[in-house]
């Protein structure tokens, strides 16, 4: 199993490592870092945390693709380049997959027309522009599709995959290795649970940081 994870500027840390930490559990899954061009990756912080093995120009194929979110996710879905590999990389996937805004790009590329598919709560209202049926829910699949809600969900989708794909017991393990027992010290992950000024504070903060820009 090949699993081809776009990297680009600006990508939110967790949505990427905490997949590739489940991914890469599996034993004779190979899991390569692309992006627009090979090398330095600068993440949202402003940092260079990520190094991408491959460029677009080097991958051509993929049993799953997946794709990260950002607070401002301009760079891949401004570049036609981008959408296109995506769009050929999806042509000779099993499984196309999502964290967060990730699915955003996904929906730039026209993959999710007409498709059930999740994202960051503050964005699900942009899926439908996009042509996709937003729902709220942590983890969403439709057909070869699997989107996951945002940032952290990203362990949750990569766990459901492992086990859509290889089996329940796989996931457990991994689960269990990497020890995913979240217990939360505030009931707030979530504005079903939140209460509405810290949802507002959570909104204008991130809008504040992103520009307005998902």
């Amino acid at each position: 199993m090949k699993i081809a994870m776009l990297f680009y500027n600006k990508m939110t840390p967790l949505d990427t490592i905490g997949p590739y930490q489940v991914f890469t559990a599996v034993p004779g899954w190979e899991v390569v870092t692309v992006a627009r061009h090979a090398g330095p990756v600068i993440d949202e912080t402003g940092r260079a945390l990520f190094n991408a093995e491959a460029s677009i120009d080097d991958i051509d194929s993929a049993d799953v693709l997946f794709i990260g979110g950002a607070g401002n996710t301009s760079e891949p879905i401004d570049d036609p380049d981008v959408l296109a590999w995506i769009r050929k990389i999806d042509a000779t996937t099993q499984w196309t997959t999502s964290v967060c805004t990730g699915s955003l790009i996904l929906g730039s590329a026209g993959l999710l027309q007409g498709r059930n598919a999740t994202t960051h709560w503050s964005a699900l209202h942009l899926l439908t522009e996009l042509g996709a049926t937003p729902v709220a829910e942590r983890v969403v699949t439709d057909g070869k599709y699997v989107t996951g809600a945002g940032v952290a969900a990203g362990i949750d989708m990569a766990l459901t995959f492992v086990g859509q794909v290889v089996g329940d017991d796989m996931a457990r393990c991994i689960q269990l290795g990497i020890e995913y027992d979240p217990e939360p010290p505030y009931d707030a992950g979530s504005p079903k649970t939140a209460s509405e000024e810290i949802v507002e504070l959570t909104r204008a903060a991130m809008t504040s940081a992103n520009s307005g820009s998902l």
